[in-house]
């Protein structure tokens, strides 16, 4: 899970509004169930364009790029979009649903006008233009993405977030039939792009080169929004709310990696990450960590600490790496990380990015998290969660997640309660979870992991993969 949200429009300037062809882009009205229009400005000077909020997606073209009759144009690049040019005539628009058969917006344009559909999401539109007082639709167009250019945008640097939300990507593209052009984090992107050869992948600075047919924003929208989602993501989970936002079948399946590297560790060990963006991510128990790695040293573990950052934190409040875990840690690579996690036995993390790289790693996962609901995330048998405490507040309709707030504790804050959700998952659960894991191996202790040659070896030989020199002062 990341520190992401969206509130408001996926695309600031491109809203649920009509572009007046004279004043440039015109306020949002009160929300209403169709798209709404206004009249063209008399002939005037432009007034000067107010700001706009900078965008975390890439441009999409402001005028649509299909052609429909008598210099229309139209397409459905966040919802159906069409423009109307100025030649002083009237014509009737009307939009539905085919799926459902509802008429979602049906009135008269006026020269210049620039409609837009309220719902920003996958719908099967069908359009029909007709003039102003015939019954015959002089054009018809439903839509049909078969062989056409699909732009998905994945806007975000979180690892959890773009992992979850991939795989219905190419979902989308196989139901379609169409050519999807998927906007993604290069670094991240990495990971997939050779697994996944018919996506084109592009950073958000490339989007402004292609004119797609259609083009979809992923995304947790915050505050009752059902605009941009069909649902409240809270409802269904982090990473099925992309299904929903496409159209396609929300379940579990993780994306593909590649896990073709050699084994780099020789001794049986398990893969962890305890860091997180909020503190109510983390397990709160100040001898978790401690009690579980002395538990997994002694069956003859070696115990790998893999998270980008050793301490972490805000102000006054700091989390260090676990006590007895190897270092792993620092800015390495995804598909580093991936070659060590593919051959644990298993990986214990939180809800957070390096536990959907597990997933991803098809390792079982022992999941330690309160602050969300099990639905929240990807299906594990694995999951660490106490029902007895206050619990599941990420989920909670009633509150919104404030990215601002390190100590973010909705329920709780300031009390003796706090973070009381993972504080009283105790050491004996997840050690009774982890006895419960099929490739968990009773052993005898370990006492020296890895010295200091072997270890220095290991991080000169993953640099070298990386392409990077590993100096330390």
């Amino acid at each position: 899970m990341s520190n992401f949200s969206i509130n408001g429009n996926a695309n600031p300037g491109v809203g649920d509004i009509v572009v007046n062809a004279n004043a440039g882009v015109a306020p949002a009205p009160a929300p209403a169930p169709a798209a709404e229009e206004q009249p063209a400005a008399p002939a005037a000077p432009a007034p000067a364009p107010k700001p706009q909020q900078t965008s975390i997606y890439g441009k999409i073209s402001e005028i649509p790029v299909l052609d429909a009759v008598e210099g229309i144009k139209f397409d459905f690049n966040n919802g159906i979009r069409i423009l109307f040019p100025k030649n002083n005539k009237i014509y009737r628009v009307v939009f539905s649903d085919i799926d459902t058969g509802i008429i979602l917006y049906s009135a008269d344009s006026v020269p210049g006008a620039y409609i837009t559909s309220v719902k920003k999401f996958y719908i099967r539109f069908r359009l029909e233009i007709y003039n102003k007082g015939e019954e015959k639709p002089i054009f018809t167009h439903d839509y049909d993405a078969k062989g056409r250019e699909v732009m998905i945008q994945l806007p975000v640097g979180t690892i959890g977030d773009s992992i979850g939300w991939f795989s219905y990507v190419e979902r989308f593209q196989q139901k379609h039939q169409c050519k999807v052009i998927c906007v993604m984090m290069p670094w991240i992107s990495l990971l997939v792009r050779d697994q996944y050869p018919d996506i084109t992948f592009i950073g958000a600075d490339e989007t402004e080169k292609y004119r797609p047919y259609a083009c979809y924003f992923m995304g947790l929208f915050f505050k009752g929004d059902v605009d941009n989602q069909p649902i409240d993501f809270r409802y269904i989970g982090l990473h099925r709310t992309a299904g929903y936002i496409l159209g396609v079948d929300p379940a579990d399946i993780p994306p593909r990696f590649n896990l073709s590297a050699p084994r780099r560790i020789k001794e049986k060990y398990v893969c962890i990450a305890a860091q997180s963006s909020s503190q109510a991510k983390y397990w709160n128990n100040p001898y978790g960590w401690r009690g579980v790695i002395k538990f997994l040293k002694d069956n003859g573990y070696r115990v790998i600490c893999i998270d980008k950052e050793s301490v972490h934190g805000f102000g006054l409040v700091w989390n260090q790496i676990p006590w007895g875990a190897e270092d792993f840690t620092g800015a390495r690579s995804l598909q580093e990380r991936v070659d060590l996690v593919k051959d644990a036995d298993f990986f214990i993390g939180l809800s957070s990015g390096l536990s959907w790289l597990a997933w991803g790693c098809r390792v079982p996962v022992v999941m330690i998290s309160g602050f969300t609901h099990p639905t929240n995330e990807f299906a594990t048998p694995y999951r660490v969660i106490n029902y007895h405490t206050c619990h599941s507040c990420w989920n909670d309709m009633r509150v919104d997640f404030d990215h601002y707030d390190f100590l973010w504790c909705p329920r709780q804050k300031g009390t003796d309660r706090q973070f009381e959700c993972s504080r009283l998952i105790s050491v004996d659960q997840v050690i009774h979870t982890i006895k419960k894991v099929p490739t968990f191996q009773p052993g005898e202790p370990i006492e020296h992991p890895m010295d200091a040659e072997a270890f220095a070896a290991l991080g000169k030989a993953m640099d070298e993969k990386s392409g990077k020199d590993n100096k330390k002062k």
